[in-house]
């Protein structure tokens, strides 16, 4: 669906032995948008439902078209991505917003984290890499680009409020502080598997414990919260 048509087939049945990762592609400008959705359909697993060229578009899309995750630029013509992607995930808090985007400004950055992103690259990341973060999105992990991650949390432990401190019976165990430290490093879960010698199962388990210990959502959250709270 391109923006402002109409989504005549968005609710259509699809089919296949494994269900795809439906993406809506937001950017304004065109001859961008349109090449990234020939490239996205090329990918295994990835289907694009829907593209828009403005944020309110793109939010009268998603709430025909509900894709699994939204690649969303920061600046759009009419509001910024962050402002449409907060619509989106107060809306439908299962929403999986990535932001791409040629900005690098830490206020961006935090900004799009505090709004609920589940990741935010850059726009030369390579297309495998955006493939990736678009997946593990969709099955509730989140990527940030090194570049940025590393200014963002510099940023965070100088200038951010120390958050209050958890709970007694939230308290993270040395396992879980393990994990957490390398969530904050930007490694994923098999990464952090592999540092720590056990299997991706098992540090999925710890990574949601760790998420729920701190009340977060996703992963770029736990870690704005982790340095906050000086546990990293």
């Amino acid at each position: 669906m391109h923006d402002g048509a109409t989504p005549a087939d968005a609710t259509a049945p699809r089919t296949g032995a494994v269900k795809a990762v439906h993406v809506m592609v937001v950017d304004r400008h065109d001859l961008f948008r349109a090449g990234l959705c020939r490239l996205l359909e090329e990918q295994d697993g990835l289907t694009v439902a829907a593209d828009a060229r403005t944020g309110k578009t793109a939010i009268e899309h998603h709430a025909l078209v509900r894709p699994d995750v939204v690649l969303m630029d920061v600046e759009l013509p009419d509001m910024t991505g962050t402002d449409a992607a907060r619509v989106m995930i107060e809306t439908a808090p299962a929403t999986a917003v990535v932001m791409l985007t040629s900005s690098e400004a830490e206020a961006d950055v935090l900004e799009a984290v505090l709004a609920g992103a589940s990741g935010y690259l850059l726009k030369d990341t390579p297309l495998p890499e955006i493939a990736g973060a678009l997946r593990a999105a969709a099955h509730g992990e989140s990527v940030i680009s090194p570049r940025v991650a590393s200014s963002l949390l510099a940023r965070v432990r100088v200038f951010g409020p120390l958050d209050p401190p958890l709970p007694d019976g939230a308290l993270l165990s040395e396992r879980e502080l393990d994990v957490l430290r390398l969530l904050v490093g930007g490694c994923n879960n098999l990464e952090i598997a592999t540092s720590l010698h056990c299997s991706p199962s098992t540090i999925k388990h710890h990574v949601a414990s760790v998420l729920h210990k701190l009340g977060v959502e996703n992963r770029v959250q736990a870690a704005v919260r982790a340095v906050r709270l000086h546990l990293v």
